[in-house]
């Protein structure tokens, strides 16, 4: 399995200790976030560990570069318009021929739960992706996922209709052909993930909900306490 990161945040929004740290710099229990995220997949016997990060902040760049790792690692600097464009970015840095997992740095999630996402999607040779989903909201635009009673996904929603529990955890790990359509996306202009991710559906290709007991996503200065608490509660 290859991973792929985008870290490009700024974290202008968290304040506290770590005001004015680029957001893949925030300390979470003492770890800087990037660092913890890189820790759980090359725990996972990644391939190959791809970060795009801003070229504004290099030392971002620099302390991914510094990190000793059992995967191939592998950084882009570029400045970009949004996660979609970034992950275009990050695309050419992906074997074509491996399945792929796309991540946040700032999406807080246990990494036993993570460890069985990985697995149960390598397992499971008839779905094309997997998504994370999670019906805790912490987002202040979420993506709804609608899905049938098996788990396959219908479609990507940008308001609540009745009977669609789950949104969007932002990690998806998906087969190559996905990497096609997002070309595609890009080729004609659509520039939101979720747009992208829609598009998938639309292609035929067939995803999975696969649910995390909570996903947080830290953008402001109370995410910080309530990810550790999170991650210190029992599962």
């Amino acid at each position: 399995m290859d991973y792929a990161i985008i870290a490009a945040g700024q974290g202008s929004r968290i304040g506290g200790e770590n005001a004015g740290l680029p957001k893949p710099l925030v300390t979470l229990a003492g770890e800087a976030m990037i660092e913890r995220l890189i820790g759980i997949l090359d725990s996972t016997d990644a391939g190959s560990i791809c970060v795009i990060t801003n070229p504004f902040m290099p030392e971002v760049a620099a302390r991914v570069r510094s990190l000793s790792v059992k995967a191939d690692m592998r950084v882009i600097e570029k400045s970009t318009t949004g996660s979609m464009e970034s992950f275009h970015a990050l695309s050419g840095m992906l074997n074509r021929e491996r399945p792929f997992c796309l991540l946040t740095v700032d999406s807080i999630f246990r990494p036993e739960e993570f460890a069985r996402f990985i697995s149960d999607f390598e397992a499971d040779s008839q779905a094309d992706g997997y998504m994370a989903v999670t019906t805790y909201v912490d987002d202040e635009k979420p993506l709804y996922i609608a899905s049938t009673p098996e788990g396959d996904i219908t479609g990507f929603l940008d308001n609540p209709v009745p009977g669609v529990r789950y949104v969007s955890g932002g990690i998806y790990a998906l087969r190559p052909q996905a990497l096609d359509v997002l070309a595609d996306c890009a080729a004609s202009g659509v520039s939101r993930m979720r747009d992208f991710q829609r598009a998938l559906v639309a292609s035929g290709m067939r995803l999975k909900a696969w649910q995390f007991s909570k996903i947080i996503d830290v953008d402001r200065p109370g995410d910080i306490a309530e990810a550790e608490s999170f991650l210190a509660s029992t599962t």
